[in-house]
């Protein structure tokens, strides 16, 4: 392959890296993202997302006409029909010999561990692990939402920090000062309701409270430390389910933790780790080693990892010739 597509679609955000495998060189592209392939009009959406962050990128090389394209999206792993149908939509839009798409989780997952096989712990919103296996065998774990699970996650911790707050705050809990750093962001507590969900996104505004809670518990809190050490315990606890659903190789089984939250500090750090090096498993905890554009390009190049068989591929033939760069990207259903 002399050049090769790589693509991260979220719901907030798509990137898109063109790379050439002669000099290594790249170039990326960031635009909107898509509500996720499981979404009603979900493939239209994720369609026009990845053609317009990619079309850019082919225009300024020239008129590039990559080898491959490969996709990590959202809900391609609970929907895997769309999953293929998306693959089909790229082939009829992109000059690619070859388009490729699989979940999101597994673009991060092969990024952080350089394609080989472990657990990725990715923390931010929301929580979720990702195993495979040498043999292929594949494992996720929580994800399920602010609702049901994530639990450990962002606005698992946000949500813990201002529900101290309110009771410090009607006299039913201890003091706090988390009851403080609730005012001073959100402002009159009597409102908090209110100003939690004005957005349409009370989850992601519950979380941005978890750095508050950090930044109590580092500073000798005891409602804000005892808030952080439980998220650390689900968060290990979800990692570890991880690990044990999947058939590791030979030597320790590597472990990365990803997203915003690694940031937090020691508070939730310390425990987490002390709680997966004490787990009795053989881990082997090491530091991401690249991101999810890095996993797609990685997956786009190799076919023998062990995220093969979690990869939706199409070649095109030889009867069927590739489109020209795309001028503008699709219409969205």
């Amino acid at each position: 392959m002399t050049s090769v597509v790589a693509v991260d679609l979220g719901k907030t955000g798509c990137r898109a890296m063109l790379w050439n495998t002669a000099d290594s060189s790249r170039a990326v592209s960031s635009v909107a993202g898509a509500p996720g392939l499981a979404a009603p009009d979900g493939v239209a959406a994720a369609r026009t997302a990845v053609c317009a962050a990619v079309g850019p990128l082919l225009r300024e090389s020239g008129g590039a006409r990559p080898d491959a394209v490969l996709v990590g999206a959202a809900g391609a792993a609970s929907a895997p029909a769309a999953a293929r149908s998306l693959v089909a939509a790229l082939l009829e839009d992109l000059p690619v010999r070859e388009a490729a798409v699989t979940s999101d989780a597994v673009t991060a997952h092969a990024g952080a561990l350089g394609g080989r096989a472990g657990v990725v712990l990715a923390i931010g919103t929301g929580s979720v692990a990702v195993g495979i296996g040498a043999d292929g065998t594949y494992a996720r774990v929580d994800g399920w939402g602010p609702l049901l699970g994530d639990d450990g996650g962002g606005a698992r911790i946000g949500t813990a920090g201002l529900r101290a707050a309110l009771r410090a705050h009607d006299g039913r809990g201890p003091a706090t000062a988390l009851l403080d750093a609730a005012v001073d962001r959100f402002g009159d507590l009597e409102r908090l309701p209110a100003t939690v969900g004005r957005d349409g996104n009370p989850a992601r505004t519950a979380a941005s409270f978890a750095p508050e809670v950090a930044r109590a518990a580092d500073a000798g809190d005891a409602v804000a430390s005892a808030i952080v050490r439980d998220a650390a315990a689900d968060l290990a606890e979800t990692a570890l389910a991880a690990a044990g659903r999947i058939t590791a190789g030979e030597g320790p089984l590597p472990m990365a933790v990803t997203g915003g939250l690694t940031g937090l500090g020691p508070a939730l750090t310390a425990p987490l780790t002390a709680a997966l090096t004490g787990s009795g498993l053989p881990l082997r905890l090491t530091s991401p080693l690249g991101d999810p554009l890095d996993g797609a390009r990685l997956l786009a190049l190799d076919r023998a990892t062990p995220h093969a068989s979690l990869v939706v591929r199409v070649r095109r033939t030889t009867a069927s010739p590739p489109p020209p760069t795309p001028a503008t990207p699709p219409a969205s259903a």
